[in-house]
C-alpha cells in the first residue's frame, strides 16, 4: 500500500531553514502533480506550494521568494526548502500527491501524516 512519508520538521530559530522531505513508499506506477501545505490549529489548511510532473512550480504569496519545492521522479520523492523562516510559518505541514498504483486502478490522492515546524522568534 501506497503511503506518503514525510520528515525534517523541527524547531529553528527565526532567519533559519528547513528542509522537508516526503517520500511515495510502496509501489506506485505514476505520480502526477506533489503539493505541500501547511495548517494551524483553528484555521483552513493552505496550499504552500506545487511542483508538477515536468517540474513547473507555483508558490503562494506568503512563502514566495522564501522556499522552493523540488522533486526527485526517480526515487518518488518531494522535497520543501523553506529559508529565512518566520514565526508565521509555524504549522504542520503536509505532502500530498495525486498518484496511480497500477494501470487498472484510477489516481486517487495521498496524503502524509504531517510534520510540526516550530519558527521560534
Amino acid at each position: 500500500q501506497v503511503q506518503a512519508v514525510e520528515s525534517g520538521g523541527g524547531l529553528v530559530q527565526a532567519g533559519g531553514s528547513l528542509r522537508l522531505s516526503c517520500a511515495a513508499s510502496g509501489r506506485i506506477l505514476s505520480i502526477s502533480a506533489m503539493y505541500w501545505y501547511r495548517q494551524v490549529p483553528g484555521k483552513q489548511r493552505e496550499r504552500v506550494a506545487s511542483i508538477t510532473s515536468g517540474g513547473s512550480t507555483d508558490y503562494s504569496d506568503s512563502v514566495r521568494g522564501r522556499f522552493t519545492i523540488s522533486r526527485d521522479n526517480a526515487m518518488n520523492m518531494v522535497y520543501l526548502q523553506m529559508n529565512s523562516l518566520k514565526p508565521e510559518d509555524t504549522a504542520v505541514y503536509y505532502c500530498n500527491f495525486l498518484g496511480r498504483e497500477s494501470m487498472w486502478q484510477p489516481s486517487r490522492d495521498y496524503w502524509g501524516q504531517g510534520t510540526q515546524v516550530t519558527v521560534s522568534s
